[in-house]
């Protein structure tokens, strides 16, 4: 294994278990698309190539099925996993926040919401980040104008506000833990560019071995960007490094998908035998994400 992967696996050994996150990513990242069920034995392959025991494997999948987010079949001694409604309402947000392009211009103003009910508030806190909203004050929500809603939210007051760039840089910075954010990409970057570096000098990845990288690029790559609001580039600090992230990333996954492919080409099956191949959009991933001329 080539340095810079066998450093990020490291990485990931070191952490806490996360092995519950990372089947979430192979869900999200390989398997949806390419019919969204898959062999719990394809699942135990893959950890394997981590050192990660299957009875973890199997424990980590018996509790998000229970929590919801996957039903089971058996066919004989095998067992079958895919999502359940919920997981694919779900995962069909975040796929378009993790690949899609982010908002390129910001309009002038901002969706504010007050929320009264403390209660109310509770409720409401976890959709409403979810959905891309932020909060400068205990009752208060904020998001640009751009950003839709969540139909869950009930009892909001909703206004309309304006606000010249610089007024709109500090509301920002007062309603997002933005530089949080911006340390993880820091890292992130630090991380994979080696990965991309390596793999450009010409040292070659197993398609075993593209596989386990491509997993892990997403897996770091999503804990960041999905508690990243993707603001206007105009409403976010000078130097943001989300946009180096994202195209390092980008980079990274065009040079591991023919090979990781290929993997799951021999190696993932579900009920009917050989997953079916990815559509189209599975290559429009990332497709935003290149280095200004």
């Amino acid at each position: 294994m080539p340095q810079p992967l066998s450093r990020i696996v490291d990485q990931l050994k070191s952490e806490p278990s996360r092995t519950g996150s990372l089947i979430i990513t192979v869900f999200g990242d390989a398997i949806v698309p390419r019919g969204g069920s898959v062999w719990l034995g394809t699942l135990l392959a893959f950890f394997e190539g981590l050192a990660i025991d299957g009875s973890v494997v199997r424990t980590a999948m018996s509790r998000l099925t229970a929590e919801g987010w996957f039903e089971r079949t058996k066919s004989g001694r095998n067992s079958f996993y895919r999502l359940t409604r919920r997981g694919e309402q779900t995962f069909a947000g975040a796929t378009r926040h993790i690949y899609d392009s982010p908002p390129a211009e910001w309009n002038g103003s901002f969706e504010l919401l007050l929320i009264g009910s403390a209660e109310d508030r509770e409720q409401a806190r976890t959709v409403l980040r979810d959905a891309g909203f932020g909060s400068p004050l205990p009752g208060v929500f904020v998001a640009p104008s751009s950003i839709a809603v969540p139909d869950a939210v009930e009892g909001a007051i909703r206004l309309q506000a304006s606000a010249g760039s610089e007024m709109a840089r500090r509301l920002v910075a007062e309603s997002w833990a933005l530089e949080r954010t911006a340390d993880a990409y820091r890292k992130f970057s630090a991380s994979f560019a080696p990965l991309e570096a390596s793999i450009g000098r010409g040292e070659a990845l197993s398609d075993a071995q593209a596989f386990t990288a491509r997993i892990l690029l997403i897996h770091h790559y999503r804990r960041i960007v999905l508690r990243d609001p993707l603001l206007p580039a105009e409403l976010l600090p000078r130097d943001w490094p989300g946009q180096q992230a994202r195209i390092l990333c980008g980079a990274i996954y065009r040079l591991l998908l023919p090979g990781s492919e290929r993997w799951l080409d021999a190696h993932a099956t579900n009920e009917e035998g050989p997953l079916p191949a990815a559509g189209a959009a599975l290559l429009r991933r990332f497709a935003d994400a290149h280095e200004a001329p």
